[in-house]
This record gives structure tokens, C-alpha cells and sequence, in this order.
């Protein structure tokens, strides 16, 4: 049970316009590995299938986002969406799912930050100074 509840079959809804995103975005998503993508043109929605331990929802629409898409942001769809998010990934909290990654560029800006930042015992006294006595 535990196998086929990790399967997800989800739709992404894109809003009117700019009109023509759901070929684009079919044809962006089925390059990303394990998603399986089939376009609705008649509901402006992708069909998306994967495996939620590779994806999520949010991971999905957040790159089409990124890429440029402008998904549907009606009431509805939002709090559905927000839904969907929030079961995800309780599910994988539930799973003992290791928690992704912040976006490679977001996290090494908090990396670059803290090497450059001082902290701790930093001391700019020089080394001779410190040791005078």
C-alpha cells in the first residue's frame, strides 16, 4: 500500500494568459526525470504523474514559475494547491523522507554570507600583537 500511495497523479491549472503555456510547459516538464506530463489544452492544465519521494508539487510549480509560466491563481486552485503542499509533505515527514535541499543558489548565498561574515572569537588584532608581552 505504502508503494502506490507514493504515485501521485496531480493537475496543474495555468491561467488565460499569456495564452499557449501548456505546450510549452508539457514540453519543459517531460525533460525533467521520473514526471510523466499530458497536456489538457481544453482546461489550460497539465496532467503530472510522479513519485513523491523524487517530486513534489510544489517542486514542479515552482519551476514552471521559475521558467516563466503563469499558473492559475484563482481561490479555488490556491487552496487546493496549498493543500496538496501541505500533504505532500507531511507525507514524506511521515516517510522519515530526508528534507530537500533550498534551492542551490539560495543556499550557498547563506554559506557565502557566513564565511564573510565575522563571528565567533574573530580578532583582527595582529598576530604579534597578541602575542606581546
Amino acid at each position: 500500500m505504502a508503494g502506490t500511495d507514493l504515485k501521485k497523479k496531480r493537475e496543474i491549472l495555468f491561467s488565460k494568459f499569456p495564452p499557449g503555456q501548456v505546450p510549452e510547459a508539457a514540453d519543459d516538464l517531460q525533460h525533467i526525470e521520473a514526471v510523466e506530463v499530458h497536456a489538457r489544452f481544453e482546461k489550460r492544465s497539465l496532467d503530472v504523474s510522479y513519485d513523491l519521494q523524487q517530486h513534489t508539487l510544489r517542486e514542479l510549480d515552482e519551476h514552471l514559475v521559475d521558467k516563466g509560466f503563469h499558473l492559475d491563481n484563482t481561490l479555488f486552485t490556491k487552496l487546493t494547491r496549498a493543500l496538496i503542499y501541505y500533504v505532500e509533505d507531511t507525507q514524506l515527514h511521515n516517510i522519515g523522507a530526508p528534507e530537500k535541499r533550498l534551492k542551490r543558489s539560495a543556499s550557498e548565498a547563506y554559506v557565502n554570507a557566513w564565511e564573510h561574515h565575522p563571528h565567533g572569537d574573530h580578532d583582527d588584532t595582529p598576530p604579534e600583537w597578541r602575542e606581546y608581552k
